[in-house]
């Protein structure tokens, strides 16, 4: 019995196994509003560059510096995208950091990316602190997706991108007018206090929880208020010229960008295989072997002689289990150079920006950083020698809450 259990063990594992990965993928359609949206109730959208999850990285897992910062951008840009699609927003911009300076700011976090499988840590929170969405999104992907020419130009993930912007609307179409009205002035006074702390202090305060709640408005004609907004707009005026930025650099991205996902695909799934395949094959080598141990102190000549093909059979398999796993180790190599290759291709390019006599250098971050200090001091150098009278607001509600 023993001889024969060795025999057809090592037939069955000898003759090798084959691995078929199928998945197919379902995009959900892209929901609409039920109704069109009165613009004092259009809402702005802030899509933060993402965190490309470097620093919490487990020590075996293998990701690609350049690259994950590269997706941090292009992933933002591409739900811009859809957002853009869905005909119940106002302006949905690429954002470089997560400042509240819009009604709602979506940030969020690239927890796994390997061209198979694209999960997200996403964050949805309006102007006055309250979150939306704080949920961890997943995509799956197959080869077709990759190879489908109907498709190639719809990236993989689109799946992903669009459970966010259904998500998002479900949540919009839940929030009252009165609401949706009360974000777009919370933002608009948090712009405020940024560059007027002192004139705007008592018009906001935070709750316990951190949720801003007006106590009181500005008068229409307030000349501060009419300042800010002047520069709110220039705000706009410069986060939309980063727009094209971001979209040149998702559009140069996307063909060198999808050749390493696709590619990356093929290496995450053959070295999943190779290691399975490998795993199996030393198990059954190490059972062979002492299968065969066993034999050999039978007083059967038939059984010893079981127990060395056993042995042998044993020792062939557990060095094949062994090369198969220096077989994986180089598919993951290869992904690595896939990596490198394509970082020389997608490093973001200097910008640069004038304003008047002000030039604007280094990277997104950089710029937006000295745009924001430029912006001070513009609101600074106009507002001159203006204060805030006390007779042009309108009190909504005692200010008895505690201000930041």
């Amino acid at each position: 019995m023993i001889a024969r259990a060795i025999l057809l063990l090592l037939a069955v594992m000898l003759t090798g196994c084959v691995n078929q990965t199928v998945k197919s993928t379902s995009v959900p359609p892209l929901a609409q509003p039920p109704q069109p949206i009165p613009d004092a109730q259009v809402l702005d959208v802030g899509v933060a560059i993402l965190d490309p999850g470097i620093g919490e990285l487990q020590d075996d897992e293998r990701v690609y510096p350049e690259i994950r910062r590269a997706e941090a951008t292009f992933i933002a840009r591409e739900l811009t995208t859809t957002l853009e699609e869905v005909g119940a927003w106002g302006a949905v911009r690429v954002v470089p950091d997560t400042s509240q300076f819009t009604d709602l700011l979506v940030t969020g976090k690239i927890l796994h990316s390997d061209g198979e499988h694209l999960e997200l840590a996403v964050k949805v929170t309006d102007a006055r602190g309250t979150p939306w969405i704080e949920k961890t999104y997943k995509g799956v992907t197959s080869r077709y997706a990759y190879e489908n020419r109907a498709t190639a130009d719809r990236d993989p993930f689109l799946l992903v991108y669009r459970q966010i912007a259904n998500d998002m609307l479900v949540v919009f179409n839940r929030t009252s007018a009165q609401e949706r009205i009360a974000i777009r002035q919370v933002a608009e006074l948090r712009f405020a206090r940024t560059f007027a702390q002192d004139a705007f202090q008592d018009y906001l305060a935070q709750d316990k929880n951190g949720i801003y709640n007006i106590q009181r408005l500005p008068a229409e004609n307030d000349p501060m208020l009419e300042r800010v907004r002047n520069l709110r707009q220039r705000n706009y005026i410069f986060v939309d010229t980063l727009q094209g930025y971001y979209t040149g650099f998702a559009e140069d991205m996307y063909t060198p960008y999808q050749e390493w996902r696709k590619l990356s695909y093929d290496e995450v799934v053959a070295q999943r295989e190779l290691q399975s395949e490998a795993n199996q094959r030393l198990i059954a080598g190490a059972a062979a072997v002492i299968a065969g141990i066993a034999a050999q102190g039978s007083s059967s000549d038939y059984a010893n002689t079981a127990g060395v093909v056993g042995i042998a059979g044993g020792a062939y398999l557990l060095k094949s289990g062994l090369e198969k796993r220096a077989e994986s180790s180089i598919h993951s190599l290869a992904i690595e150079e896939l990596g490198q290759s394509l970082s020389a291709e997608i490093t973001p390019r200097v910008i640069e920006l004038e304003d008047r006599t002000v030039r604007l250098s280094g990277n997104v971050e950089d710029q937006y950083g000295q745009w924001r200090e430029l912006m001070a001091d513009i609101y600074a150098t106009e507002i001159g020698a203006l204060d805030m009278p006390d007779d042009q607001a309108t009190d909504l509600a005692p200010d008895n809450s505690e201000t930041d």
